[in-house]
């Protein structure tokens, strides 16, 4: 398969992922408003993966229970030229006790470039790098307590930069606190994170500082039993420097999900979004940060629980 047909398949997935939700969203107000469901075949939901995966919900998995999970992120679009960028996330995802949860594995990137101001040309598929990930439960749900949080620490390294491909040494943490509530039981549900990633990246001899913040509010809507769709919206700010030392610009996002269980133990969950606001330092007009982030943005995972 050329690398071509891969980028033609990612932006079809893209395409899809958007179809998949509308459709969703059209049996919720049509077919399936139509007949009356029974509110018993509408079970209780984990949280984590619902609400599309840029947000994340709160929940954990059973003790001891074990998991692979394949996870895509795809970048488009910049201020000119053709840009498609993917890192798939292969992890292991492992669940000692009922109170932490923690992933590792290695990252493939897929970069298509070609025309992009400030962005050599490329087109090439590579094993980049290693991410782990923790997730200490914070706050636990229970009859007194309408909440749950959850923190989640990622460490990871990147031996090519993730935006222009070129080779480097890149080493930073995504920590995130992610929250949610029930507002209907088993039906629909509220996700808020707040994201905090410093990086620090090594290229041609010289040490480079950069962090990212930003906060998320999601809804999700469980339309007919094991299937959910919902809506993601996501504010975030690029700084150069790790304490918020020079603002270079912000985004906000704002898309579909949705979520499938698929089967006992195999799960789907899907989300895109396109930035619909934002400025880039310096640039007037301010129409979209373009240099920091992507015009458009999603991700797919799939969980094979073992």
């Amino acid at each position: 398969m050329s690398l071509q047909t891969i980028d033609t398949a990612m932006r079809s997935l893209t395409i899809g992922l958007v179809t998949a939700a509308v459709a969703a969203v059209a049996m919720a107000t049509g077919s399936v408003a139509a007949r009356a469901q029974d509110a018993g075949e509408f079970h209780e939901l984990e949280t984590k993966y619902i609400f599309g995966n840029f947000t994340v919900g709160s929940s954990i998995d059973e003790e001891g229970e074990k998991a692979f999970e394949p996870e895509t992120e795809a970048d488009f679009g910049k201020r000119g030229g053709k840009y498609g960028v993917s890192e798939t996330e292969l992890e292991f995802e492992y669940t000692p006790t009922q109170f932490m949860q923690v992933a590792f594995g290695p990252t493939v990137s897929y970069y298509n470039i070609h025309g992009v101001p400030g962005l050599d040309d490329l087109n090439a598929v590579a094993v980049n790098g290693f991410e782990a990930e923790f997730r200490p439960i914070i706050v636990d749900r229970g009859p007194s307590m309408p909440f749950a949080i959850t923190a989640s620490i990622e460490p990871e390294y990147h031996s090519r930069d993730e935006t222009s491909g070129a080779q480097v040494a890149n080493f930073g943490v995504e920590n995130k606190l992610e929250a949610d509530t029930e507002l209907i039981k088993n039906r629909l549900f509220l996700a808020f994170n707040a994201l905090y990633e410093p990086e620090t990246t090594r290229d041609l001899g010289m040490w480079t500082k950069e962090s990212t913040w930003g906060v998320s509010s999601a809804l999700a809507y469980q339309i007919i039993p094991k299937v959910v769709v919902g809506a993601d919206l996501w504010y975030l700010q690029h700084y150069d420097g790790l304490a918020f030392n020079n603002f270079t610009g912000d985004a906000v996002y704002l898309g579909p999900t949705f979520y499938w269980q698929i089967a006992p133990k195999i799960l789907m969950s899907a989300a895109w979004q396109t930035q619909i606001a934002g400025r880039e330092a310096g640039i007037v007009p301010a129409n979209l940060d373009l240099a920091d982030f992507s015009r458009q943005r999603a991700r797919l995972l799939f969980e094979f629980e073992f």
